[in-house]
């Protein structure tokens, strides 16, 4: 999955303003919202808590995927926020996260959720990577970032 092409400008937020992980979700479902990705506002948020309540998606190394499964959602939305001060997420390592990727994908085919979320994964092992997505300072600096890296999955 080419997550770069997933990626666009205006699902991008530097600086997140959340200061908790509650937040953090609202903020960046409400960038799918307004791009008009996303339709179900509410019931998306509602299952990305839900998915939140069942285990911490902050997955350590200053990274956190939320991500739920939505029936109203063709594919996969995805949004990406940065968060300079850093956010509690109850990571697995206990410390903050200052990478945010939302993942919102279709109900009835775990396929392109579970390719999107292996290949972020993938994308943060790349030495290097990280530390660049946190050194943009804007959405476009963020974008190119990851289609120069995506190149290396």
């Amino acid at each position: 999955m080419d997550l770069s092409v997933l990626i666009r400008e205006e699902t991008v937020k530097i600086p997140l303003e959340a200061v908790d992980k509650e937040e953090a979700i609202a903020e960046l479902l409400e960038l799918l919202v307004r791009a008009g990705r996303i339709e179900d506002r509410e019931g998306a948020l509602d299952a990305l808590y839900e998915r939140e309540e069942k285990g911490t998606t902050g997955i350590g190394g200053g990274v956190a995927i939320p991500h739920a499964k939505r029936p109203d959602v063709q594919g996969v939305e995805l949004a990406v926020g940065v968060s300079p001060e850093g956010i509690d997420f109850d990571a697995a390592d206990g410390e903050l996260v200052y990478l945010v990727f939302l993942v919102v994908a279709e109900a009835h085919n775990p396929g392109p959720n579970v390719e999107a979320l292996a290949d972020i994964g993938h994308l943060m092992q790349l030495p290097g990577v990280y530390e660049e997505m946190l050194a943009a300072r804007d959405c476009q600096g963020l974008i190119t970032a990851i289609q120069r890296l995506q190149v290396e999955l």
